[in-house]
């Protein structure tokens, strides 16, 4: 989950612009917490997947 669109419960404003302590610790925290993958979409996600699929199939034609 990225904290781009989400809301801050505390001053209504959006995490990812950090205007109050509750957003700026929210914010911290997701960004020590995100993977390899976090910045990915999921339309990136699934052309990987599809990348990985078509790279399988043709090892194994080859070999």
């Amino acid at each position: 989950m990225t904290y781009d669109r989400l809301v801050c419960a505390n001053c209504a404003g959006l995490v990812s612009e950090g205007r109050c302590a509750v957003c700026r610790a929210s914010r911290q925290r997701m960004a020590r917490e995100e993977g390899p993958f976090a910045g990915l979409t999921p339309t990136a996600l699934i052309a990987l997947l599809l990348a990985l699929i078509t790279v399988a199939v043709v090892a194994h034609g080859i070999a």
